[in-house]
């Protein structure tokens, strides 16, 4: 027994060794994650550089590998196998995705001085020199670049431009307003400034060079079976793979249509009296979605909505005592900014593991600038009632709550390297486990909006695979979305948009909620007539961001002593 704490402790010295390393080899990885010593470091993307990532990798495998993890607790063994994951995903970008090639949104450094201006971790005296440190590389940093890109994708071209060309703000204004804040002297504010504009510059040469690249035969965005099923194994961590998963997805793609159907059949007499219903099932299930998705907000009104629905949910988990929330931890909803815009409509950002105190927001798209008829088809799709589930599966008791509870988990590798899946999956968990618990009235009108939003993950992983793996096309993709899962043709083009600019993270939602479900059944199993929503829930909660395989098998252990 003594052996075993030996063991234990020096493991737990080895993983503040690795996670240290880990951050001076990636200084903006550790940034993000709220951990500021080299915040004034910006490392410029060389051929040299990928060598010290492998070097790095194979380094912290044979340290990694001097432990045996049938020695450690389930803890320490998770973050073990969270650790190994991580040492061999890295190297397989490096080696064999090789995206730094191909894909120019690898070149996108805005979010991280974005991070440092505007998150107040430290003194903004200090935040601002590092900040200016850092913009010292900005210029050989997208000279490198313009050295590795060699045949990039013309989707993630554009994203890039895009995206640097909205960012650029930080620099040229941002900056300067944060400056003015400070008693920092003229003279050095002068001379930080005039790196603000070379680093703008820079930026605005590399996005010039970026449009005028031309190719014969441009990479296809597309990743192909191989390198897809790869991407999977070490980002989603499933004990499903990848065709597995596809597989469950269109499994369960009938289960819903089956029970849309049954719905709109129920719900059809009180929207269209004694007028036919359409014998083409999937004609009455759209018609029945469409009549109810004419109830929406106005483009104004989008984000103040949002706000308004934040404090209902907080009551509702509350009175039917469904988990515990902290109130220490507000949410707050911004308008997305700039450099994140292009990807997705709503999103939320969350403090790093090392910045505890940090803000969490609830990042809102802006429907500024967009005709009224491509607004009123995106509100159609982000109805009275899908609005409600997406603050449930954005904020609470979804990526917000569950984001909190991963930040005070005692392991910082399982907060530092999360599993997406399982972040996701507690989203689309946690919409179903409001429903269940009585949200919305149980009016069957909100559980048919449930059932299309679950359509929308589900065809999330159908979507993603087929594409990548399988070389669906545009039209296809667009017929799969809107006539199988029942979208608007906003919602359509933009998921198209996501899935040529994105890979394998849009299988997390389905997969993370397919893994929770089946887990909170077997735990059920388990428990008998001692199982609650509310010790399910926090106990899943208490492990952080970690894979659902791991969890389940610390959750299902049958030795009462397994340590969180």
């Amino acid at each position: 027994m003594q052996e075993m704490n030996k063991d234990e402790a020096a493991f737990k010295g080895y993983t503040q060794h690795f996670l240290e390393a880990l951050w001076e080899l990636d200084p903006d990885r550790g940034t993000m994650n709220g951990y500021d010593k080299y915040d004034s470091v910006l490392l410029v993307p060389s051929a040299g550089y990928r060598d010290k990532i492998t070097k790095f990798c194979k380094v912290e495998t044979d340290s990694l590998l001097r432990y045996d993890p049938n020695t450690l607790n389930d803890a320490n063994k998770i973050d073990f196998q969270l650790i190994q994951n991580e040492l061999q995903r890295m190297q397989w970008e490096v080696q064999s995705l090789k995206d730094y090639e191909w894909n120019p949104n690898t070149y996108n450094i805005i979010s991280t001085f974005a991070h440092i201006l505007n998150e107040n971790y430290a003194p903004l005296d200090k935040r601002l020199r590092n900040f200016y440190e850092k913009m010292e590389n900005i210029p050989a940093y997208y000279k490198e670049a313009e050295k590795q890109i060699k045949n990039p994708v013309p989707e993630l071209t554009s994203l890039t431009i895009e995206q640097l060309t909205g960012g650029v703000t930080v620099f040229e204004n941002d900056f300067a307003d944060s400056l003015k804040k400070t008693k920092i002297a003229d003279a050095t504010k002068k001379q930080m400034l005039a790196r603000a504009k070379l680093s703008a510059d820079a930026i605005k040469s590399f996005t010039d060079w970026l449009g005028k690249l031309k190719s014969v035969k441009p990479r296809s965005f597309r990743l192909g079976q191989n390198l897809y099923q790869d991407k999977f194994k070490y980002e989603i961590q499933s004990s499903l793979t990848a065709q597995q998963t596809f597989n469950a997805a269109t499994e369960r793609k009938r289960l819903l249509h089956r029970e849309m159907i049954k719905l709109s059949k129920q719900l059809w007499p009180k929207y269209f009296g004694k007028a036919d219903m359409p014998k083409d099932s999937p004609m009455l299930v759209g018609k029945m979605i469409d009549t109810l998705s004419a109830k929406h907000v106005k483009p104004d009104q989008f984000q103040s909505a949002i706000q308004n629905l934040i404090p209902k949910l907080t009551d509702f988990v509350k009175t039917k005592n469904l988990l515990t929330q902290d109130a220490s931890k507000p949410l707050i909803v911004r308008k997305e900014p700039a450099y994140m815009a292009g990807v997705a409509g709503a999103s939320v950002s969350s403090p790093g593991p090392y910045d505890k105190n940090g803000n969490t927001y609830f990042n809102v798209g802006s429907l500024t600038g967009w005709t009224p008829q491509r607004a009123e088809s995106y509100l159609r799709e982000y109805n009275q009632y899908m609005l409600q589930i997406l603050c449930i599966h954005e904020a609470i008791p979804g990526h917000y709550t569950q984001l909190v509870y991963s930040n005070k988990t005692p392991s910082l590798v399982k907060s530092v390297l999360e599993n997406g899946a399982m972040i996701e999956g507690w989203a689309v968990y946690g919409e179903e486990m409001m429903l269940d618990a009585g949200y919305g009235n149980n009016e069957p009108e909100m559980r048919l909006m449930w059932y299309k939003w679950n359509l929308r993950s589900v065809c999330n992983t159908i979507l993603d695979y087929s594409v990548h793996a399988n070389n669906m096309t545009k039209e296809q993709a667009i017929k799969l979305l809107t006539q199988e899962a029942f979208q608007q043709q906003a919602e359509a083009e933009g998921k198209w948009k996501r899935v040529s600019v994105s890979s394998v993270q849009l299988t997390s939602y389905y997969t993370g909620y397919k893994e929770i479900t089946d887990l909170r059944d077997a735990y059920k199993k388990q428990m008998g007539e001692k199982y609650s929503v509310k010790d399910f829930n926090e106990k899943f909660l208490s492990y952080g961001s970690a894979p659902v395989k791991f969890i389940k098998e610390l959750m299902l252990a049958k030795k009462k002593d397994a340590a969180k």
